[in-house]
């Protein structure tokens, strides 16, 4: 019984599926294109004074990210 459902599911699926009307009449609208011949660039060599921060120890913002403790991890007495 499984199997004739089955094929009867497959069958109208596939014939439901032929039986769409694909009309696929997309008129396109042309947009016309000029070429550039010339372009202008503008240089800005404004200099900005940036501080870069400097750790005496390698890796010390991940060192203490990763040095965090909670409440719970206390030990607790059996």
């Amino acid at each position: 019984m499984k199997t004739i459902a089955t094929i009867f599911f497959i069958f109208f699926i596939g014939t439901a599926a032929q039986a769409q009307n694909n009309i696929t009449d997309v008129k396109v609208e042309t947009v016309e294109m000029t070429i550039v011949n010339e372009t202008a660039y503008e240089l800005n060599l404004d200099t900005k004074t940036e501080v870069a921060r400097l750790y005496k120890f390698k890796n010390s913002r991940v060192k203490k990210a990763l040095s965090f403790t909670t409440k719970r991890n206390k030990a607790k007495m059996a």
